[in-house]
């Protein structure tokens, strides 16, 4: 019998008649989903003590994905099915096709997957970093202290070592002269130059023979002539 006759048979086979070219297809479906989630189940990374619902859940789930391929070969516009009709080798093919299909479609999911939980993991990480800037920040600004106004908190005796230090250049830990210029104790020039420093009225400059000497800042400069002034001012009145 011709193929073309075969066709016309099948095609004017009476419509209460199960089809067994489908009836086959879905076997075939439902043995390959079967296989592929039991080789699923072997290839997947388990802990030691595997539940028993995981030789019901691979093989269900391996099935599930199977009845799919058809949908995925008529996306690509695949004859395989219909090839099967008339070639019945086709359907070691088909079975062989729901195999693999189910195996790298476990493979594709688990790969998406981790790919997501992956910039999940990042974005929490990225988050929780700058959660923990933001609250160095907070602390910091919390337990910084508040920064007076140099003018408030300097005393004669700093003004005495300001104008020392306008009128003359120091070597930076020659604190002798310093003293013998303001008539004041070692230790405390030393413990007012640097609470000076830190208040930003006087720093440290190199000279041109490298030679590192104690000045008044701008900031010292015009603290010092604010304080100089006032002191006129009270004076004259």
């Amino acid at each position: 019998m011709s193929t073309e006759l075969q066709t016309a048979f099948q095609l004017s086979s009476p419509a209460g008649i199960v089809d067994t070219h489908l009836l086959l297809i879905l076997v075939v479906m439902v043995v390959a989903g079967a296989l592929g989630g039991v080789a699923n189940y072997f290839l997947a990374d388990r802990p030691e003590q595997a539940g028993r619902r995981d030789w019901v859940k691979y093989p269900l789930l391996g099935v599930v994905v199977a009845l799919t391929a058809p949908l995925f070969l008529n996306m690509i516009s695949s004859t395989l099915l219909e090839g099967a009709r008339t070639r019945p080798v086709d359907f070691f093919t088909f079975a062989g096709f729901c195999l693999i299909y189910v195996i790298a479609a476990r493979r594709l999911m688990e790969n998406v997957a981790q790919r997501l939980l992956n910039q999940l993991d990042q974005v929490r990480r990225e988050v929780g970093k700058l959660q923990q800037e933001k609250q160095k920040e907070e602390e910091a600004r919390v337990e910084s202290p508040v920064v007076e106004e140099p003018r408030e908190v300097l005393s004669y005796n700093d003004v005495e070592i300001l104008r020392a230090l306008a009128e003359e250049r120091f070597v930076c830990g020659n604190l002798a002269a310093i003293c013998e210029r303001t008539g004041q104790a070692r230790e405390f020039v030393s413990h007012r130059l640097t609470v000076m420093k830190g208040l930003g009225v006087i720093e440290t400059r190199i000279n041109d023979k490298n030679v590192l000497h104690w000045v008044v800042s701008a900031r010292g400069k015009a603290v010092l002539d604010d304080i100089l002034t006032a002191q006129d001012d009270r004076k004259s009145a």
